[in-house]
């Protein structure tokens, strides 16, 4: 059976001036269906282009990225726009909802862009509210909201679109630390539900709630396993200090 994500040999390469920096160097990686994969790695270390490939936001300078058995690689902006709506669900750090409009409006807002009907789109969105808890705040505008209820109809945007891979990027940042621990919990309970999670985040503490961790340092996957092994949260900085003591 084909994985639902899969990047084989994966260079991303910008030339800035005379330098040639290379955000991703070479990566493999793969996801399966019903899987919750953390990526993290810390400023610069190429987990921010990896979410824009798998996110269909950008597309590899070699190597290849099949999306549920589809070859992405090289399509153009319009096929990838339409394969983002059709299979992929964002959860943002910023909420990224509109103002002026209520929370089912809101949670509608993607489905009206993909030409669904508008019974569908009502019936779709208050089935993902009621599954984030919210179906009772679905005339609130947002800013009526705590920022926990924001980011958990964003959460219902994303289902929404009956996505078969929710792209979570550093979606507790804006939120304080219980609020973030209520959030990382819901993600949980959709993956324990069913759904595919891949979580982009530059902390520890949340990427060891995701069942998988992949590491990324300089481009290059530097671990690749269980969530629970102690090397999963080892920092790079941390192997360096091993090796000095034991030179």
């Amino acid at each position: 059976m084909a994985h639902l994500i899969q990047l084989t040999d994966v260079y991303k390469i910008y030339h800035m001036g005379d330098e040639v920096v290379h955000a991703l160097d070479g990566i493999n990686l793969t996801v399966d269906q019903g899987e919750f994969v953390a990526i993290v790695g810390q400023s610069g270390s190429g987990k921010s282009t990896a979410m824009n490939i798998i996110g269909c936001l950008d597309v590899p300078t070699s190597g290849s990225y099949h999306l549920g058995g589809t070859d992405v690689s090289s399509m153009d902006d319009d096929e990838l726009a339409e394969i983002r709506n059709k299979m992929l669900g964002f959860i943002f750090q910023q909420y990224n909802l509109i103002p002026k409009l209520n929370v089912l409006e809101n949670v509608e807002l993607p489905l009206l862009y993909a030409g669904v009907s508008s019974e569908e789109r009502h019936r779709r969105a208050m089935e993902a509210l009621e599954r984030v808890g919210l179906a009772d705040k679905r005339k609130n505008l947002p800013s009526q909201l705590s920022g926990g209820q924001q980011q958990r109809v964003s959460i219902a945007r994303a289902l929404a679109g009956k996505p078969s891979v929710i792209l979570a990027d550093e979606p507790t940042g804006a939120l304080d630390s219980r609020t973030g621990r209520e959030v990382l919990s819901f993600l949980q309970k959709l993956n324990a539900e069913g759904d595919t999670v891949v979580l982009i985040t530059h902390d520890n503490s949340i990427a060891v709630k995701a069942r998988r961790i992949v590491r990324l340092q300089d481009g290059k996957v530097i671990y690749d396993g269980d969530a629970e092994d102690p090397q999963a949260v080892v920092q790079p900085s941390e192997d360096l200090g091993e090796e000095v003591e034991k030179a």
